[in-house]
């Protein structure tokens, strides 16, 4: 499997990344899957047999069960991993505790470690923007973990372009450690990273990492205007998608020219799907969630190859989004005239 860098750390990483939000069952990430331990060890060891050596996780995934069965899955082989978990602003039911303070923060860390069973993590993340704590305070934590070797490198997860871009400069302008990644959600049914992230990240060297690359599953190739509604899988219906939940129109479109060039490169829908992201600037890894091990077999195929830049061109364009200003005006060099 082809390795790419985190930004400028030196880090590689594997262009596919297992996700753990399947991993444990507990509350609101039962929908994600409920895997436990044995299983959990099997689909991790075939991920490294196969090639990836990154592995994404969460201090709220499931209470923190995620990261002690991923610690456990991992165990010798540790070493031979790049663990990305992120930090929380509180844990669920202590609403009167957290936010990203600086005590916060680095509790937050030690707690992963343990729950981890290693000594550092590669890549912390703020897992949401903070509006409450001053962005200065959590940086100074964060930098400081890297300084006394808990962490390696730092990031965030869902932050807009201003907050990603004002973190940068606190950063830069105190000499502390910088974002090295982004982890956002990107799929053909929601490429709005394009506007202002990713020409963000490409101006700062910051990798993206995306989440949902298939849209909760919606692209990968079980949802199709002519079949029915399919069982087992994630959502019960439409209705029940909740936050993944699509324009199933302008889904089907897209399955529809997913399945020529699929069919065309005896490749799977969700072949393609994936593997258009990763023809795209700026994004390092794409992690992907399973709730069994053949799944995970199947998704492989996705790297070490490259779709043509005219199926990229035809996935961009029935993918397109509406035009949002300003980025469109951006895109087609539009400048206002003085005269």
């Amino acid at each position: 499997m082809r390795m790419r860098s985190i930004g400028k750390t030196g880090i590689l990483v594997s262009e596919l990344c297992l996700g753990t939000g399947s991993f444990g069952g507990l509350g609101m990430y039962k929908m994600s899957g409920e895997i436990q331990q044995n299983e959990a060890d099997n689909i991790v060891g075939t991920a490294m047999d196969s090639g990836i050596n990154f592995f994404d996780t969460a201090e709220i995934y499931s209470d923190g069960l995620a990261e002690e069965i991923l610690g456990k899955a991992l165990g010798a082989k540790r070493k031979d991993a790049i663990i990305l978990t992120k930090a929380a602003p509180k844990r669920p039911g202590e609403a009167s505790k957290g936010g990203f303070t600086y005590k916060h923060v680095t509790e937050v860390c030690e707690a992963s470690l343990k729950r981890l069973g290693t000594d550092y993590i590669d890549i912390f993340e703020l897992h949401i923007y903070d509006p409450n704590v001053p962005l200065e305070e959590t940086l100074e934590a964060m930098n400081d973990l890297v300084c006394r070797g808990k962490v390696r490198s730092i990031g965030c997860s869902n932050f807009s372009g201003w907050q990603m871009m004002k973190a940068l400069s606190i950063s830069d302008a105190n000499k502390w450690e910088r974002f090295s990644a982004l982890e956002a959600k990107y799929s053909l049914v929601m490429r709005e990273v394009e506007n202002e992230l990713m020409p963000l990240c490409l101006d700062q060297d910051v990798s993206i990492l995306v989440y949902s690359p298939l849209q909760g599953g919606f692209l990968s190739g079980k949802y199709d205007r002519d079949k029915p509604w399919p069982s087992g899988t994630r959502f019960r219906s439409k209705e029940a998608a909740g936050p993944w939940a699509v324009d199933y129109e302008f889904l089907y479109r897209i399955i529809d020219e997913l399945k020529k060039i699929s069919e065309k490169r005896g490749v799977s829908v969700s072949d393609v799907a994936l593997n258009y992201l990763l023809q795209k600037p700026a994004i390092t890894s794409l992690i992907i969630g399973v709730r069994r091990v053949d799944q995970l077999k199947a998704n492989l195929k996705a790297s070490d190859w490259d779709l043509s830049a005219e199926e990229v061109a035809r996935l961009d364009k029935i993918s397109r989004p509406a035009g949002l200003y300003p980025y469109e005006d951006q895109k087609a060099g539009f400048i206002i005239s003085n005269a």
